[in-house]
């Protein structure tokens, strides 16, 4: 972003950088829809494995299902370019969660989609919501630097 805006990342705990593919883009030549949507699930991931839900999947089969996901896209994106991509929670239930998801464009120097997931901790083993783990969510409040 120019140094005349402010950060529209700023208060982002998690954000990432990714490479805009030629292969991202569509028959219309801007970036695909759903390619949107595999960035955001990149930032997902990537805030999923900082607050530890990643192992409590591997010891417990207990880790976040996707719910529902919504996306705003206010500007077509090109090849070539690099996207910046933030995750942050903004509401956390007994067992789901709201995360909302910016992306950036530095080619165009702004942003270029707002997307909301809804993420429910879910027990694999008994096919079941399950309550956010305290762990989870002290994990949570640390990386967003407050509390919920």
């Amino acid at each position: 972003m120019s140094a005349s805006s402010a950060d529209p990342l700023a208060g982002f705990p998690v954000v990432l950088s990714l490479a805009v593919q030629w292969g991202d883009q569509d028959a219309f030549q801007h970036v695909n829809n759903t390619v949107y949507f595999r960035w955001c699930e990149s930032a997902r991931i990537a805030y999923i494995e900082r607050i530890g839900l990643t192992d409590l999947m591997a010891r417990e089969r207990i880790g976040p299902i996707l719910a529902s996901i919504t996306c705003n896209y206010r500007r077509p994106l090109t090849y070539p370019d690099t996207v910046r991509v933030g995750a942050r929670i903004t509401r956390l239930g007994r067992s789901s969660m709201t995360m909302e998801h910016r992306v950036t464009s530095d080619a165009a120097d702004n942003v270029a989609a707002d997307a909301e997931s809804t993420l429910v901790v879910f027990d694999y083993a008994r096919q079941a919501p399950h309550p956010i783990p305290d762990a989870v969510r002290a994990a949570i409040a640390a990386l967003e630097g407050r509390s919920f």
